[in-house]
């Protein structure tokens, strides 16, 4: 995908020289010499990206960015100046500018900014298969700009990224910005979700197999790394990756090559390898649950996405994404109101990113006005609990202690009750997950559909009621 720049500068030779920057790192530049001549084209063409001189022919390109906004309001500015006072660079932080640059200055970093610029934009629609995929990448807050500067730095190179985050926080989405953005942009991005595959069937998914290598292998399969070849290969969980699967792989990042399962030649591949995970993999390592040293190989250049607790200033532009991606889906076209905004902020936000977008559609489609306020949000949306900031292993353990307390079974039936007792949620949150799909929910479990389907009957639970409504 190639990105469009708007270059606002009327010293000629500063123009070409930007302009012969950009363009050598992919960029599609339009340059102008004027604040008219910038309203113009901002009037009838789409920009990802807009570099302003201040002093202008016609005018102060820093004191009318309201104008810009007006014209293009998600379009970040870069603002480029001659006049180095504390006084301008006050005034370009306080226009809500992206990225103030002194003049002289530096060419790497000016386009290593508008690269993070970019990347800062809501990400393109369908780029990958993942439950990410529909989450944007945006935020001005400091803890996304420390991201999107970390992204920038691995566009020119191939090293391995290890992306970790909670769960929903759009680990997918820095993957696939990473390859759109950087140098393999034209090759395949390949994304396996390690979770979600049964383990005695992962190796066949990520190397391919041959013809009769294992029962039901009728043909030759070519597996993820080869379909990744000359691009990008996404890992996604690869904490839940088995002890075997964690060698082979470890042996193809060492060697470049890989070998098919029931296979003898060794196949060389030119893949990038992002990982990612929402497991804290040092008290794995301890145990011996991951490879120490797949953890370094993986662990060459870390990203880390906080979670949306840690940046409640983005939930205003979070929101107002979510209503027009919820209106270009069909829902009713709806705005939120200055106190529903302040509601949805103070909330916990535990599912991150994809929660609060759940909770934006929900809003979009149940509210009876069109702009949408604190009543609203207080009626539809369920409560939630404070979050206890100071023990965060209040969870799965808590849940457990708290059942045994409460039910108290017998000596000798502890095992089998909280089976049944722990069951029904378990296959409700894998549904959840995957939006109903029995299949990809039985893939997560790891175990085979059928059971999935009579333990569903059984258990009395309708996969219908966790497909997502349009």
């Amino acid at each position: 995908m190639t990105h469009s720049v708007l270059l606002v500068e009327d010293d000629k030779g500063i123009a070409t020289v930007i302009t012969e920057a950009l363009r050598e790192e992919g960029f599609d530049v339009t340059t102008c010499e004027s604040l008219a001549k910038r309203d113009a084209l901002l009037a009838e063409h789409q920009f990802d990206v807009i570099l302003t001189d201040v002093m202008l022919e016609d005018g102060d390109g820093l004191a009318s960015i309201h104008t810009v906004r007006a014209l293009a309001p998600d379009v970040p500015v870069i603002v480029l100046s001659a006049q180095n006072t504390l006084d301008t660079a006050v005034r370009a932080s306080d226009s809500d500018a992206f990225e103030y640059f002194p003049k002289p200055f530096d060419l790497d970093e000016l386009t290593q900014a508008v690269a993070q610029a970019v990347a800062s934009r809501p990400a393109p629609e369908n780029v990958g298969e993942g439950e990410d995929s529909a989450l944007p990448l945006i935020g001005r807050s400091p803890a996304m700009q420390g991201v999107f500067r970390m992204i920038t730095r691995v566009l020119r190179n191939d090293l391995t990224v290890l992306i970790t985050g909670e769960s929903g926080t759009g680990k997918e989405l820095v993957a696939e910005a990473i390859h759109e953005l950087g140098a393999r942009k034209t090759g395949p991005f390949v994304a396996v979700n390690m979770a979600a595959i049964p383990h005695d069937l992962l190796e066949s998914e990520l190397f391919g197999h041959e013809r009769g290598a294992f029962t039901g292998a009728i043909g030759q399969q070519i597996g993820k790394f080869e379909q990744a070849n000359g691009g990008t290969l996404f890992l996604d969980e690869i904490g839940d990756m088995p002890a075997e699967a964690q060698t082979r792989l470890l042996r193809a990042l060492q060697s470049g090559t890989i070998r098919r399962v029931g296979g003898r030649q060794e196949i060389g591949v030119d893949v990038r390898i992002v990982a990612a995970t929402n497991r804290d993999l040092a008290p794995m390592i301890a145990d011996g649950r991951f490879r120490e040293d797949l953890y370094y190989r993986l662990n060459v250049v870390p990203i880390h996405l906080p979670p949306l607790r840690e940046r409640r200033e983005d939930i205003a532009a979070l929101v107002r994404h979510f209503l027009g991606q919820a209106s270009d889906e069909g829902l009713p076209a709806r705005v939120a109101s200055a106190d529903a905004i302040a509601a949805l902020t103070a909330r916990e936000w535990r599912g991150n990113v994809r929660e609060l977008r759940n909770a934006v559609f929900r809003l979009a489609l149940m509210a009876r006005e069109d702009t949408i306020d604190k009543g609203a949000v207080d009626d539809i949306l369920p409560p939630t609990k404070p979050r206890d900031e100071g023990d965060d292993r209040v969870g799965l353990e808590s849940a457990v202690e708290a059942w045994i307390e409460s039910a108290r079974p017998a000596d000798g039936a502890l095992y089998h009750a909280a089976l049944a007792a722990f069951e029904k949620p378990l296959f409700e949150l894998a549904l959840e997950r995957t939006e109903g799909n029995q299949l990809r929910a039985a893939r997560l479990l790891g175990i085979n559909r059928n059971t999935l389907r009579k333990r569903l009957s059984e258990l009395d639970i309708a996969p219908e009621a966790f497909a997502r409504r349009r």
